[in-house]
């Protein structure tokens, strides 16, 4: 964080900050004090006697030289004319108490009021023994309350300890390779520096349960508990994708706690139009923090005006999401914090904290998308996709969740956005009780005007629309997928250089960048109360035909698929890629496109009536007018090869198609050249009537310069029915 904030160089004055000096500590560097605030020293106190040793009066011994940092000459020893006390205050520790063989640790403070340099050298004590010692073997000894249990002996001893420690072994030359030698240890020779701002955070509302991929809305208080302002406030986490403050510009309401607990987590819109697209918008991903050559791990907190004064607190708004996997999860904060002030020594400070948070399960997510058959929508929007999105409810009835309510499914894409739904049912509303299914299908289209921002397309069932543009949907849908991104952008660029110009575009045709956004709602049974919860899900297609879903981990699909369901995965590994899936990082991608990016290079459409009507009686062959049309998909000029000869498998296959056959020639041959849409003519002869299956021609491409054929798979992915029917 220290090199984000200073735009890539580490400080040469960097080190990690110290709150106290024991055997872990950092015995190369002098530590860094901050006047005004205590020094914490832990020292381990050993009794090799068979009997209770009571140390009272117990404190550090210490050696201080004032010094002005702040001077011109850089630490300037002044004489002042203060005692010591004055300069340096210590703790003195009444009765510490070490039990017989018992290895003991002790927390000494010192209190800086003046800048310097601080020498540690020792402890001093007063060394006595206790009567009635048969019963304190099971005594706390950290109590301080042990005065009334025994009585201490008149008599002690005034003792010192000098705390001589071993330094860093030195190997820097060769010299100091071949012997053994140790250098100073600057553990106890902390400098004193100016004095810095100090921070105090509170987390209000803050959950302990969630449920996998629920959004929970909670507050974070900053106090400036110094003397001086602060600035530069950040937070640092490995898991960013677990919280946010929102984008730059979202918007503070309702200001308190209280005001919020039965208010929607998101920016939400009353709209009457459901199972189609009701709002399009667009969004920067640098708005939300995250953007290229960017660390989402480091988060700005959006103090107002950027500075936090002496005494001054602020709320801050804290939208939470539960992780993905079920379990506990340790949730680590770093918050980073400078002065307004600069200083020669310090530059920052930090305050850390842990969270531990409980996930139990919600829903899981899986999507695919394939093209649509048609070339043009019926708006006339160009290129589009049908988007399958398969939600099981797998929560226990542990978590005492009543049932999901599937409220909207957002798009987010530079291409693509989703247009409508295409309802299976009437009911609008989409329910999932325990252990249930349900199947979506989507339209997505292609934008008309690819630009850099984000395309955000909602698509609500009910009555309520949630702005996926906006904090805190927005935030958390970047923040999941920015490693997914990363990975494919790296794929890309070495595709890029291992690839020649037309190969690279056969397999930019099975690419897709369009990333779904599943919004829930969770009706929950809590002491006789029905408590509503909110939360999403993220699924991120990348290309056309492969299966993608909410969590993408080999383990985790065990885990929450049921044992038909992970039957039915390994059965189908060759057609969905499981095996692309879990490909490690490090694995070299072929420069030769697939057998499946070639079946995607050409977009086939048949055009013919619905239903036919024909006289048998007076003519026995019924010819119906067919259109074929063909599109190139690429960059590159394409030879396709149209076969209308029936692919037969077995007799009883063979005497189905013996009712339906296509007249003129059985093959055609075609060129097209980049995005070139070409209409082939052709006719179906029936001989009776019945409903068929026009799917059956069968399209062959390679790029021009090359030998091989390939086979596509587009027509058969929506069966092409036709109605014959006898007047």
């Amino acid at each position: 964080v220290v090199s984000t904030v200073n735009r890539g160089i580490t400080l040469s004055n960097f080190q990690p900050t110290q709150y106290c000096l024991n055997r872990y500590s950092d015995n190369s560097r002098f530590p860094l004090a901050i006047i005004e605030e205590p020094i914490t020293v832990e020292v381990a106190f050993r009794n090799p006697l068979k009997v209770p040793l009571l140390l009272s009066d117990l404190s550090l011994l210490w050696k201080f030289q004032p010094k002005d940092f702040n001077s011109k000459n850089n630490g300037e020893t002044k004489e002042f004319e203060t005692c010591g006390k004055d300069m340096i205050g210590a703790e003195v520790i009444s009765e510490f108490l070490i039990n017989s063989e018992e290895t003991k640790m002790a927390r000494l403070k010192l209190f800086p009021h003046q800048t310097g340099e601080l020498h540690i050298l020792g402890v001093v004590y007063n060394l006595g023994t206790i009567q009635g010692t048969t019963m304190l073997d099971g005594l706390d000894s950290s109590i301080g309350l042990l005065r009334e249990k025994y009585n201490s002996t008149e008599m002690s001893v005034r003792g010192r300890q000098d705390l001589e420690i071993q330094g860093p072994r030195l190997n820097g030359t060769k010299e100091e390779k071949t012997s053994i030698k140790y250098g100073p240890d600057r553990r106890l020779d902390p400098i004193i520096t100016e004095e810095m701002p100090l921070l105090e955070v509170f987390f209000i509302n803050f959950p302990t349960l969630l449920l996998c991929g629920e959004i929970r809305k909670t507050y974070v208080e900053f106090m400036n508990v110094s003397k001086c302002p602060l600035t530069g406030v950040k937070v640092v986490s490995k898991q960013p994708e677990f919280f946010t403050f929102g984008s730059k510009d979202a918007v503070l309401s309702p200001l308190s706690p209280t005001a919020s607990e039965h208010c929607s987590a998101y920016k939400t819109v009353v709209t009457h139009s459901t199972s189609v697209c009701s709002l399009i918008s667009s969004a920067v991903a640098s708005e939300f923090g995250v953007e290229t050559g960017s660390q989402p791990e480091i988060i700005d907190v959006p103090l107002p005006d950027s500075v936090l004064l002496p005494g001054v607190s602020v709320q801050l708004p804290m939208w939470l999401r539960g992780p993905d996997e079920e379990g506990v999860h340790e949730i680590n904060f770093l918050f980073y914090y400078e002065s307004i002030r600069k200083h020669s020594k310090m530059c920052h400070r930090v305050l850390r904290h842990t969270a531990v948070i409980c996930t139990s399960r919600s829903l899981t997510v899986r999507s695919t998308v394939y093209r649509s058959n048609a070339l043009e929508d019926e708006k006339g929007e160009g290129d589009n996709m049908l988007v399958f999105v398969d939600v099981e409810n797998i929560n226990t009835s542990e978590a005492g969740v009543k049932e999901f309510h599937i409220v909207q499914v957002s798009s987010n894409s530079k291409n693509w956005k989703l247009q409508k739904s295409i309802n299976f049912s009437e009911d609008k509303d989409i329910k999932l009780a325990n252990r249930e299914k349900g199947k979506l299908c989507l339209k997505a289209v292609r934008c008309k005007h690819p630009v850099e921002n984000y395309t955000f397309a909602d698509v609500v069932f009910g009555n309520e629309q949630i702005i996926s543009s906006t904090s805190p949907c927005a935030d958390f849908f970047f923040r999941s997928l920015y490693s997914n991104l990363k990975r494919i952008q790296a794929q890309q660029s070495s595709l890029q250089g291992s690839c020649d110009n037309a190969v690279r575009q056969i397999q930019k045709c099975s690419e897709v960048d369009l990333n779904i956004i599943v919004l829930w709602k969770a009706y929950v049974v809590e002491d006789n109360k029905q408590l509503i919860l909110e939360g999403q899900h993220h699924v991120c297609l990348n290309a056309v035909g492969k299966d993608a879903f909410s969590l993408p981990q080999k383990q985790g699909f065990k885990k929450i698929l049921g044992n038909s369901d992970w039957e039915d995965l390994e059965q189908e590994s060759t057609e969905i890629g499981l095996s692309n899936l879990f490909r490690p990082e490090n694995t070299t991608v072929s420069s030769r496109p697939s057998v499946e990016q070639f079946s995607n290079l050409i977009k086939t459409s048949l055009h013919y009536p619905e239903t036919f009507n024909h006289s048998f009686n007076q003519k026995s062959l019924c010819i119906v007018p067919v259109t074929l049309l063909l599109s190139n998909c690429s960059e590159a000029d394409v030879d396709v090869i149209i076969d209308l000869r029936h692919k037969t498998t077995s007799p009883e296959a063979l005497e189905i198609h013996g009712s339906f056959t296509w007249l003129g020639q059985t093959q055609y041959k075609l060129q097209l050249k980049a995005y070139e849409v070409s209409s082939l003519q052709l006719k179906a002869c029936f001989v009776h009537t019945g409903v068929y299956n026009l799917g059956t021609p069968r399209i062959f491409a390679k790029l021009s310069h090359q030998v091989t054929l390939f086979e596509t798979s587009q027509q058969n992915s929506v069966p092409a029915l036709i109605i014959i029917n006898s007047i």
